[in-house]
């Protein structure tokens, strides 16, 4: 079983709209990356949702995924972290874990599930000249840790660096490391749209 959590919670207040709702490729980006998940293979896509969350999830109606409110989605990531680990499949054996605005192609997704299929990796991480890149494939034998995380100890960025020595990276393109945080990068990013 191979589960997911969408992370769509924040107020995108650098980009002055919500990210779930930008067009990538004709479609609202949320929509993307949940379609994106499915095609890769995942039986499984629970999306946190907080800021706006009613204008993003009527834009969802047709997907296939479980939407799950953060309403104190102010307060830190690490809180749509849990809230996610929570709804997953208690069974999951896998979970992929990424941003709404790290929007990335089901090629990618289905490298790293082969990826960390083919070991025994708690975690599994694509990486770009030595930065570190999403989305980030966890163990379900981390879940007890998803849901105990926080901002304090840095959430799933914590998790990782507490268990360095057993999170496998594989090399990829700059594509692993795409952020879209202000309106600039959104811009300079849509060329990439065509070819995702």
């Amino acid at each position: 079983m191979i589960s997911s959590i969408v992370l769509a919670a924040g107020a995108s207040t650098r980009m002055g709209e919500p990210k779930a709702l930008l067009d990538w490729g004709g479609e609202p980006l949320i929509c993307y990356q949940v379609n994106q998940l499915a095609e890769a293979g995942v039986d499984e896509v629970v999306a946190v949702l907080g800021y706006r969350a009613d204008d993003i999830s009527r834009m969802m109606r047709q997907l296939h995924c479980r939407i799950m409110l953060n309403a104190r989605y102010q307060m830190g990531r690490a809180g749509s972290l849990r809230i996610g680990a929570k709804a997953v499949n208690r069974d999951a054996d896998t979970i992929v874990i990424t941003n709404v605005d790290q929007p990335r192609p089901a090629s990618l997704i289905r490298a790293l599930l082969d990826a960390h299929a083919d070991g025994d990796w708690l975690a599994t991480r694509p990486a770009y000249e030595g930065q570190g890149g999403h989305p980030i494939i966890v163990s379900g034998k981390l879940r007890g840790e998803l849901l105990a995380a926080t901002d304090e100890q840095e959430g799933l960025r914590g998790i990782l660096r507490e268990h360095a020595n057993q999170v496998q990276t594989i090399p990829w393109d700059e594509s692993c490391v795409l952020d879209l945080n202000t309106r600039e990068d959104y811009e300079r990013a849509r060329p990439q749209i065509a070819s995702a």
